[in-house]
C-alpha cells in the first residue's frame, strides 16, 4: 500500500513532465535578426538595385513583408529599448542613446530601467532558452546586463558598436572585448561572420527545446570595414565608402542565409518565427546608406529615420509571399511572440505594441495602429491614418499625407490648420504625461539633428 502511495506522486510528475515536453515541442521558436543602420532602399525586397541580398529577399518571399514597418525611435538605443519591451521607450524615460557623456547623469540610471520586463524575461517564464548574440546597447552598469534581463546566454558587447576586425592596441573606434558566459570567446576574425557562427551554434545546441535567438548584428554600422573578398564584388562602385558599405551589407546577407540554412538543417525551420528588420533608418551622411524612396535618415523623424525593412516568416502559420500594407511597429513583436508562445501580458504592463498575428492572417481587417507617436530629443511626430505631423523647435509644424507622398515632399500644413492644431494638441498632451527623461546626450547632437532636416536626400535608386 505504501509502495502505491509513493508511486502516485512519481506517476503524476511523469505525466506533468510528459505534458510539459509535449507543450514545449509545439511552441514555436523565435529568431530576431536585427541589422544596424541599414538603409531602407539597400535590400532587394524594398527596391534596392545596387546590393544583391538573395537570402534576406528569400526570407521576405517566404513570409510577410511589412510595407509600412516602423521602429519606435530613429537611433539605436531607444529603438532597441522599445523592441525589447513592447513599450514606447519614451513612456519610461529612455529618450536618448545610453551614453554617459554629461556629468549630471548617474551611469547607474543610463540604461533600460530594471522595472521594465523584456521579451527575453517573458519567454524565459514560458520555458524558452534565450541567447543574445552581438550588440546590447541598453546599459553597461551591472544591473542592466543581458544575463539579468532574461537572457541565459550572451556573446557580444554592451555598448553601441564594435570593430569588425581584431582591434589593434593603438586602434580607434571600438576596442571592446567580447563578453561571453558559456565559453572562452574565440579571437575575432570578421565580426559579422563570428556572430553568424554563434547563431548557428545556438540553433544546433537547442534544437530540441523552444528557443529565442536575438541575432543583433552591427552591420552596416560604422566603422566602415569590409573583407577584401567582399570589396572585390563592388569594384564598379567609384565611391570608396559606398563600396565598403555594400560589401558589409553583402556579408550580413550571407550570414542571414547561414542562420536560415541551419534552421532547415536541424529541421526546426517550419516551426520558427523569423523576423528581419533594422534598428533605424540608414545614416546617409555617415555610412552612405540609401533610404530611397524615403526622405530623411537616422536621427530624425522623417520616414527615412523610422520606416525600415521589416519581414516575418513562420512557415507553419504564415502564407508565403504576402504583403501587409497597414503600419506595424517593432513594439508589436513582444506581444505577438508572447501570444504565439501561449502566454499573455497583463494590462498593468502598459504594452504599446499589439499582437499583429490576427491582422496578418486576416482575422482582423482593421489597422493595428490607428495612431502612432514618436519623440526623440528635438523632434516629435504623430501619425493618424495616413496623415503625419512632424514638430521641430525652429519652425512651424510639417504635415504630410503618406498615401500619396511617401517621400514627404509636400508640406500641406497651411491648408490643414485645424488638423495641425488637433495633432499638435495630442503630441503636447503626450509630452506632459510622459515621465522625466533618465539621461541625455550632449547638446551637440541637438544642433546636428535639426540640420539633418534641411539636407537633401537621395530619393531614387542608383543606376
Amino acid at each position: 500500500m505504501n509502495t502505491r502511495k509513493n508511486l502516485i506522486p512519481i506517476l503524476l510528475q511523469c505525466i506533468f513532465l510528459s505534458v510539459t515536453a509535449q507543450n514545449n515541442s509545439q511552441k514555436p521558436n523565435f529568431v530576431i535578426i536585427l541589422a544596424d543602420d541599414l538603409g531602407y532602399g539597400d535590400v532587394g525586397f524594398t527596391g534596392g538595385t545596387q546590393i544583391k541580398t538573395p537570402h534576406i529577399d528569400a526570407l521576405a518571399k517566404a513570409g510577410v513583408t511589412f510595407t509600412q514597418g516602423y521602429v519606435s525611435a530613429p537611433v539605436c538605443g531607444p529603438s532597441r529599448a522599445g523592441l525589447m519591451t513592447g513599450r514606447n521607450q519614451v513612456n519610461f524615460g529612455f529618450d536618448n542613446n545610453p551614453i554617459v557623456d554629461l556629468p549630471q547623469f548617474d551611469h547607474n540610471f543610463v540604461g533600460l530601467p530594471v522595472g521594465e520586463e523584456t521579451l527575453a524575461d517573458r519567454l524565459a517564464d514560458l520555458g524558452y532558452v534565450n541567447r543574445l548574440v552581438g550588440k546590447w546597447h541598453l546599459g553597461e552598469a551591472e544591473h542592466f546586463h543581458p544575463l539579468k534581463r532574461g537572457f541565459h546566454e550572451f556573446w557580444g558587447y554592451l555598448g553601441g558598436g564594435h570593430n569588425y576586425f581584431p582591434a589593434k592596441p593603438d586602434g580607434e573606434a571600438y576596442p571592446n572585448k567580447i563578453i561571453c558566459n558559456y565559453k572562452k570567446p574565440q579571437p575575432i576574425t570578421y565580426i559579422t561572420d563570428d556572430k553568424g557562427d554563434e547563431c548557428v551554434d545556438f540553433i544546433r545546441q537547442h534544437k530540441d527545446e523552444p528557443f529565442f535567438l536575438y541575432a543583433s548584428f552591427n552591420a552596416p554600422h560604422a566603422p566602415m570595414q569590409a573583407t577584401k573578398e567582399d570589396l572585390k564584388l563592388f569594384t564598379h562602385i567609384k565611391d570608396k565608402k559606398r563600396r565598403t558599405y555594400c560589401a558589409m551589407v553583402h556579408r550580413l546577407d550571407v550570414n542571414v542565409g547561414r542562420i536560415i540554412d541551419e534552421l532547415k538543417s536541424q529541421k526546426v525551420y517550419e516551426n520558427t518565427v523569423i523576423v528581419f528588420l533594422s534598428d533605424n533608418g540608414g545614416p546617409c551622411s555617415n555610412n552612405t546608406s540609401i533610404n530611397a524612396p524615403l526622405n530623411g535618415q537616422k536621427g530624425i523623424l522623417l520616414e527615412g529615420g523610422i520606416r525600415v525593412p521589416f519581414v516575418m516568416s513562420y512557415p507553419n502559420q504564415i502564407v508565403a509571399d504576402i504583403k501587409y500594407n497597414n503600419p506595424v511597429l517593432s513594439l508589436d513583436l513582444t506581444p505577438t511572440f508572447v501570444a504565439l508562445a501561449g502566454g499573455d501580458i497583463s494590462p498593468e504592463s502598459k504594452i504599446d505594441g499589439v499582437n499583429i498575428f490576427p491582422f496578418i492572417n486576416g482575422e482582423n481587417s482593421e489597422r493595428p495602429h490607428p495612431e502612432m507617436k514618436w519623440r526623440f530629443t528635438i523632434s516629435a511626430s504623430i501619425r493618424e491614418g495616413d496623415w503625419k505631423l512632424v514638430r521641430l523647435p525652429d519652425r512651424l509644424p510639417m504635415l504630410y499625407n503618406l498615401s500619396n507622398d511617401i517621400a514627404e515632399q509636400n508640406n500641406i500644413a497651411d491648408e490643414n490648420r485645424d488638423m495641425v492644431e488637433r495633432m499638435l494638441k495630442k503630441l503636447g498632451d503626450w509630452d506632459v504625461s510622459c515621465p522625466q527623461v533618465l539621461f541625455l546626450e550632449g547638446n551637440r547632437w541637438r544642433r546636428e539633428q535639426v540640420n539633418l532636416y534641411d539636407r537633401e536626400y537621395q530619393l531614387l535608386q542608383p543606376k
